[in-house]
């Protein structure tokens, strides 16, 4: 993983989100979880190496970002926007999640094969949020603050993570780099609440 800060990790070169984590004095919290199995047990392994996970916090519904929650079973408490929680993983007309994770496996993880479950094993247990919050949420770690923002734009349920001692905000899929926002199909709130949410991150910018 890349060193952004003294105690925060993240990868930029995976399908998909940016799964990350931030070591603290308590323990190890992870923003989002990696699509593709390996790495998510790639992930695992590498926080469990800095300490005991404490949670693992997703900042939407969609299965880049929460796929490998699977592979982070008994390790800290799952977090949710209630607008994550009511998706999460939910099959609709347009697409079903776990059908688009598997089509990934043979070009761009075909060495975890072997690791993706059936799908009555995984619906089983997904590991879905046991943590649910309707608005906003603080977590204090150690000696570390995680500011849960409810951003809605890119999901209703989509969620900026602020962590203040770090100047480091993780924005999901509120914020895109050097490629087109993803707004094709979506509802008419998302304009309203999408530039809502990039109006609070230029006003929390140092």
């Amino acid at each position: 993983m890349e060193q952004v800060t003294e105690n925060v990790f993240t990868t930029t070169k995976l399908r998909g989100c940016n799964p990350s984590l931030v070591v603290t004095s308590d323990g190890v919290v992870v923003v989002d979880t990696p699509q593709l199995p390996s790495k998510a047990v790639k992930m695992r392994r590498e926080a469990e190496s800095r300490g005991a996970i404490r949670y693992v916090i997703n900042t939407e519904h969609h299965v880049d970002h929460i796929f490998g929650n699977y592979y982070f079973k008994g390790a800290g408490a799952v977090v949710h926007h209630r607008g994550v929680y009511d998706n999460f993983m939910v099959a609709t007309p347009d697409l079903d999640p776990f059908d688009y994770a598997a089509e990934a496996i043979p070009t761009d993880d075909p060495q975890g094969a072997f690791l993706f479950p059936d799908r009555d094993n995984y619906y089983a247990d997904p590991n879905k949020g046991e943590l649910v919050f309707d608005s906003d949420l603080d977590l204090r770690v150690g000696r570390h603050t995680f500011h849960l923002i409810h951003t809605p734009g890119h999901t209703p349920g989509q969620v900026a993570v602020y962590v203040p001692e770090e100047r480091v905000v993780f924005t999901g899929d509120t914020v895109f780099s050097e490629c087109q926002t993803w707004a094709s199909g979506w509802p008419p709130w998302t304009l309203s609440g999408g530039l809502t949410s990039t109006t609070w991150f230029r006003a929390t910018a140092p």
